[in-house]
């Protein structure tokens, strides 16, 4: 038995970078094996969901679904009770459709799965071998499948349990005080991690030969989140100083080690695999701070009780809304990931906020103050777009969705903080997340050296279903990208639509402690998408 289909994922994977990483405009490429795998095979845009996040992103990769259907929106899930709003991590069971490791499992296929969030607990009908990302390492073993193979796994020279998992002591001093020399440890240690995850998946390959053999390194996301300056080919010049060349120099060395884990992990795979390749979103640079619940008070529609001039006052002023007047509140952001507005609407009599008679022309009043949040000096919009939520998130799961959806100028997250002022120009650019992806091809069967239209995220689902013979299941809202394949291949196996999925197979799991989850939300500040 053989590898038949490889899936690499790669975490905020930018063609911004890789093409440069892939060219010998400047010498030798970075990534010369990356570069060979785009001549021989054929590679699109990929398009994120509607916010460009690592949970619904990947989770919509996984099910061919949209966040509508799927459920999973962000992180954390806000939820207000009385006077405070209280965050609750997603995981798997949170996720209201059928991935494609539980069908392709039940059609007999053996799966492996390694570093995917949000695959914790592991399903219960899993055929094969999974290890969660987005987990502490002392959750890994209960949360791995079966139940043998984290055993086996110590038996890999070198693995490391808590390099594998978050190094969350060490990110947590990064976020105390991001000095250069704690910048640039930080991403030095990511070259380890990712190297246990490379040796697991070596390791699965090797002993089980899994029909579908899927692994994600999500250093790259971590990487362009802090060091976007040094990878950028349109921020770097000739007259850049020491640190900033060095920096650079620590950055490119962990995209050749992923280029020869790529090579290693394709070659190991033989000569009949078809390798795809995709992120989860696209990245660029954010250039401003954008204050959104600052400026939704400034038009009326929250309202921030005084702080009191004492050290536990300031020391409250940290948890987002102790200071929110919840009576003059009808419409506010939850939190910086989420990019998106909820409207306060009371659906049953004592409840607080609008009416639901009200919600439509209160929702459209929001609109157009927030069509007129404008840079004072140009007269641009700061928010680019503005979404309301049954034209992007349609479906079941609607209902969990933020009233609206916002895009702003520069592709940046909002700051939630009651500050001044509303839009700050930030020191130097910062990583963001772009919504055009990476999504590749190559193999038996994959058209040579194309380049087709942009695709959506959910069709990566239905594309590696395809590659194991499988059907689409005929409720995926993602399609095969025909053009991605041969016509002699199309020929020998045509797309087939097949029965609708079955349902959440979710698996069982204990909860997270408070400190463990104290450290994933650290974690989330951290890399900006909590405050």
């Amino acid at each position: 038995m053989t590898v038949k289909t490889l899936f690499i994922g790669m975490d905020g994977a930018t063609f911004t970078v890789l093409d440069q990483l892939t060219s010998a405009a400047d010498g030798a490429p970075v990534m010369p094996f990356l570069g060979s795998l785009f001549k021989r095979g054929t590679r699109s845009k990929l398009r994120s969901t509607p916010n460009p996040l690592t949970p619904p992103a990947w989770v919509s990769l996984m099910t061919g679904r949209s966040p509508g259907h799927h459920g999973v929106f962000d992180f954390i899930r806000a939820e207000e009770r009385g006077e405070d709003v209280f965050f609750t991590l997603y995981d798997s069971r949170d996720c209201r459709v059928e991935t494609i490791w539980s069908i392709a499992s039940r059609q007999g296929k053996k799966v492996a799965a390694l570093n995917f969030p949000f695959t914790a607990p592991p399903p219960k009908d899993l055929n094969g071998f999974m290890v969660p990302g987005f987990v502490p390492w002392r959750h890994l073993r209960r949360n791995t499948t079966p139940a043998d193979l984290y055993d086996r796994l110590k038996a890999i020279p070198e693995f490391s349990a808590q390099e594998l998992a978050w190094d969350f002591e060490q990110e947590k001093q990064a976020m105390e005080s991001l000095s250069d020399h704690d910048r640039e440890n930080w991403v030095r240690y990511h070259l380890p991690r990712e190297k246990q995850w490379f040796r697991i998946a070596e390791f699965l390959m090797r002993e089980e030969a899994p029909d579908l053999m899927a692994v994600m390194f999500d250093g790259v996301d971590k990487l362009q989140h802090q060091a976007w300056q040094y990878l950028d080919p349109a921020l770097q010049s000739p007259e850049d100083g020491e640190y900033h060349r060095r920096m650079r120099s620590l950055c490119l060395d962990y995209f050749r080690q992923l280029d020869s884990f790529i090579e290693a992990l394709v070659t190991a795979a033989g000569p009949e695999v078809q390798v795809f390749m995709a992120s989860d979103h696209g990245f660029t640079a954010t250039t401003e701070v954008v204050r959104i619940n600052t400026y939704l008070g400034e038009k009326g529609w929250l309202a921030w009780k005084p702080v009191p001039d004492t050290e536990e006052g300031r020391r409250r002023e940290d948890s987002m809304f102790a200071y929110l007047d919840w009576s003059k509140t009808v419409a506010y952001c939850r939190t910086p990931s989420s990019n998106g507005i909820n409207i306060r609407v009371a659906r049953e009599p004592g409840q607080p906020g609008i009416p639901l008679a009200e919600y439509e022309t209160t929702r459209e009043r929001l609109i157009r103050d927030l069509e007129d949040f404008r840079d004072p000096e140009t007269g641009e919009r700061i928010v680019t777009e503005i979404h309301k939520r049954e034209d992007v998130f349609p479906g079941s799961a609607m209902g969990d969705a933020p009233d609206l959806q916002l895009v702003l100028r520069d592709f940046g997250f909002v700051s939630i903080k009651n500050k001044l002022p509303v839009v700050e120009k930030r020191p130097e650019p910062a990583g963001t997340h772009h919504p055009d992806g990476v999504f590749i091809a190559c193999g038996p069967g994959i058209a040579e050296g194309k380049q087709i239209g942009r695709r959506r995220i959910m069709d990566v689902g239905a594309t590696l279903l395809y590659s194991l013979g499988l059907p689409v299941p005929s409720d995926f809202e993602g399609q095969v990208p025909e053009a991605m394949f041969t016509a002699a291949h199309k020929e020998a196996q045509p797309v087939v639509i097949g029965a609708p999925t079955t349902g959440a197979k979710g698996g069982d799991g204990d909860a997270m402690a408070d400190d463990e989850k104290a450290q994933i939300m650290a974690q989330l500040q951290l890399l900006g998408y909590m405050e």
